[in-house]
């Protein structure tokens, strides 16, 4: 018995152990003329609300493949298994293993930050399976994954940006008002937060390089209630700036005892945990000022390859379908239907390696940019624009508008970045 063989058969009893999955309800007879795709997302959990706009992007790609695709000459119906992550790293892995090895897809696409993209590419990997992945940095993706640059991945690939355009991004934003320059980190003890707050690769050592001087308590695990020590450090050492990527529970426990003891920064730049308005509603006025990475906005200037909607027509649709703000993920989960179906229309059927070989070969316009895979900066990665925003007041609420577009020009600027105010 091979090794592989192995590793599959204890996967099977693993994904059978599991919870079962929930499928889309116009799912279609299976066969040799039905594409699968098998998607994992955090319905559940302290990640959910990168699931939010799933059920209307679902439905969107129902009504675009209606009728079936094409690939190598034949109509394909497409099939969609949706599995929840439940905002889990491991549970992100047994999905991903249950689609590979019950659901028998053809494709798996996963989304919303490491602790889901990671684990469902590692069982891809292992089980010689496409896949296609997005909204989590590529370093963390990558060399979370243990990546050689040199080499890559054989059937994992992923679209985002990186380390080098969030740093860029937030210290170009950062320079746009007087501060101390002296920073406080919130950083987890998970793969973003590792990421982001490594002292080589990280955030410190170009900061430091541009002249700020950073406060690191270390990393923290998460959930955590008790923020207490943080802002006593970051009082005594005059810190003006905070950041870090938070999960909005981990950020809302921060950010209400910061108002409790009187912490009062001029800019908090912290990622994940302001990038969602239903988060941002929760803090009422104090919401206001809060500035955050946006990879997707209906500012930008392009626009979908299955639909043909812009960013704002995209935008409008799902408010006018869901009654609630448009919210980033949109956009990266439609791109990453878009991408997969591109995908499998080049694919010339169903073959693994086949439908692989597209993947490699993807040069497409999609609503969140161009991705092309060949170009890097590793292989498996394509990257794609950063621009930062800020919650600012517009009519009766807050909005969330684009401040600094430093590492992406072709983004226009919206509004000029203000301080926070504090009553």
């Amino acid at each position: 018995m091979t090794v592989n063989h192995i590793r599959r058969t204890l996967l099977k009893s693993g994904a059978a152990a599991a919870a079962t999955s929930l499928a889309a309800p116009w799912v279609r007879a299976a066969g040799g003329t039905t594409f699968k795709i098998g998607y994992v997302s955090p319905q559940t959990g302290p990640l959910a609300a990168f699931a939010e706009p799933d059920a209307f992007t679902l439905e969107q790609v129902r009504k675009a493949v209606a009728g079936g695709i094409v690939s190598g000459g034949k109509k394909y119906a497409v099939e969609i298994v949706y599995k929840d992550s439940q905002s889990n790293p491991n549970r992100a892995g047994a999905a991903a293993a249950e689609l590979i090895l019950r659901d028998k897809v053809d494709l798996v696409i996963a989304s919303s930050t490491p602790a889901t993209t990671n684990p469902v590419a590692d069982q891809c990997e292992l089980n010689g399976v496409p896949c296609i992945t997005n909204d989590a940095p590529w370093q963390p993706y990558f060399f979370g994954r243990k990546g050689d640059p040199k080499q890559g991945f054989e059937w994992t690939y992923h679209f985002f940006w990186g380390l080098e355009d969030i740093i860029g991004t937030f210290s170009s934003l950062w320079g746009k008002i007087p501060t101390s320059k002296a920073v406080g980190g919130l950083w987890p003890n998970d793969e973003d937060g590792n990421a982001w707050g490594d002292g080589k690769l990280g955030f410190p050592p170009v900061l430091a390089s541009k002249g700020f001087k950073v406060v690191d308590r270390g990393r923290f695990q998460s959930p955590i209630n008790n923020f207490s020590s943080f802002i006593s450090a970051f009082k005594g050492a005059g810190v003006d700036i905070v950041t870090g990527v938070v999960p909005p529970p981990d950020f809302a426990n921060f950010w209400n005892q910061a108002g409790q003891q009187g912490f009062r920064p001029k800019i908090v730049t912290v990622a994940k945990a302001t990038e969602f308005p239903a988060a941002i509603a929760a803090f009422g006025d104090r919401a206001e000022g809060l500035t955050v990475e946006l990879m997707w906005s209906p500012a930008h200037p392009f626009k979908s390859s299955l639909t043909g909607q812009s960013a704002r027509q995209l935008a409008d649709a799902y408010m006018a379908a869901s009654g609630k703000p448009w919210t980033m993920p949109l956009g990266l989960k439609h791109s990453l239907f878009e991408t997969a179906l591109d995908v499998l229309k080049r694919s010339g059927g169903k073959d693994p390696e086949a439908i692989r070989n597209a993947i490699r070969g993807t040069s497409l316009d999609t609503v969140v940019g161009h991705i092309d895979f060949r170009k890097g900066p590793v292989p498996n990665i394509s990257k794609t624009p950063l621009v930062a925003g800020q919650w600012q007041k517009r009519g009766k609420g807050l909005e969330l508008v684009i401040v600094d577009n430093s590492q992406a020009p072709m983004i226009p600027v919206q509004a000029e970045l203000l301080p926070i105010k504090y009553g």
